[in-house]
């Protein structure tokens, strides 16, 4: 069922950009465009036919966006993807890793001790 709502989505997200660019520009976009008129001072010209069938597009494709947002949630396990591969984690990479030892240590010597820092190879 996802996939024909999908089907229908493109469709209507085709169709709409076809009608929107078929529709004549009201001008005011950079100054171009045959708007004829007065603009904001004139008043509401009546619906066309075109833009009866955008309201209609838009509407259907508004409402199966919404649908695919619900089949999607209503799909989603609430798992990770990597938990639906069946892949399991090692345990040497799942550990907690420690704090360095006195031999590792990063911090400072303390005041009494005169031993020189020699590097440690790992």
């Amino acid at each position: 069922m996802e996939n024909v709502v999908l089907i229908i989505h493109l469709l209507l997200a085709l169709g709409l950009i076809g009608i929107v660019l078929m529709q004549r520009s009201e001008g005011g976009g950079l100054g171009i465009g045959g708007g004829g008129g007065g603009g904001a001072v004139a008043g509401r010209s009546a619906a066309t036919a075109l833009g009866k069938i955008t309201w209609v597009i838009a509407i259907a494709f508004i409402c199966t966006s919404i649908t695919l947002t619900i089949l999607a949630a209503r799909n989603a396990a609430g798992t990770s993807v990597i938990d639906q591969l069946g892949v399991e984690v090692p345990a040497s990479e799942a550990t907690v890793p420690t704090a360095p030892t006195a031999e590792g240590s990063l911090l400072p010597p303390a005041e009494g001790d005169d031993a020189p820092l020699v590097p440690i190879a790992e």
